[in-house]
């Protein structure tokens, strides 16, 4: 049966945390910020069980911060609306202050590095220079990310760019330890970043970017 506990009080904190609030569901509309997903990849969640994704999934459905959609192949893929994508500086200002405490042990890695998606985006977009351009590819632990910024806007979303200006490899536990301020911008960039591509300019105007927005980050 799914889960209806509601707060019912007219405060507006309350009333978003009777769509928000639920253990996981902050998690699904992160991975979701990434772009559209199917149940399996969500299904990476570590330690989530199917049967409460299901419910996590046809909540947030009702409350109108997702969809499903039929996507190629006949797959079913669900996505964020344009209510669900509000919830991007929800998000950051969640993980700026999360950044704050040390985790738990014994520490769990993400099932899929979707999560960096909306930090990083939300990050560079607060302080993006609007006459920059840029199409790249963001290669994190072997997984890659579309990053583009185009007329002002930063898109970074799960998957393979196509002809990228830039690529820029790195690894998830240095990009944590830098924007939770335990590892220096220097040693992040001269120790964990690699850049090739057609276009070295693009390689370090990205890289600066990314470095701003780390450093900005409370």
């Amino acid at each position: 049966m799914r889960e209806t506990r509601r707060y019912r009080l007219l405060c507006p904190i309350a009333r978003a945390l009777d769509r928000v609030g639920d253990r996981w569901t902050l998690l699904v509309l992160r991975d979701l910020h990434a772009g559209p997903a199917r149940f399996s990849d969500l299904q990476t969640l570590p330690g989530i069980a199917s049967n409460l994704l299901t419910n996590r999934l046809r909540q947030l459905e009702d409350d109108g911060l997702i969809r499903r959609r039929e996507a190629e192949y006949g797959t079913m893929v669900y996505e964020l609306t344009d209510l669900g994508r509000q919830t991007d500086n929800i998000l950051f200002e969640l993980a700026a202050f999360g950044a704050r405490f040390a985790p738990d042990e014994p520490v769990k890695r993400p099932g899929n590095l979707r999560t960096i998606a909306v930090t990083l985006k939300v990050a560079c977009q607060r302080i993006v220079d609007p006459a920059m351009r840029l199409h790249a590819e963001l290669v994190v632990d072997g997984e890659p990310f579309r990053f583009s910024i185009e007329a002002g806007e930063v898109a970074v979303e799960s998957g393979s760019a196509q002809d990228p200006e830039v690529t820029l490899t790195t690894s998830y536990g240095p990009m944590v330890a830098v924007a939770d301020g335990r590892m220096s911008l220097e040693s992040f960039a001269s120790k964990h970043v690699q850049l090739s591509g057609p276009s070295p300019e693009k390689g370090q105007a990205l890289a600066a970017l990314m470095g701003r927005a780390f450093s900005a980050r409370p």
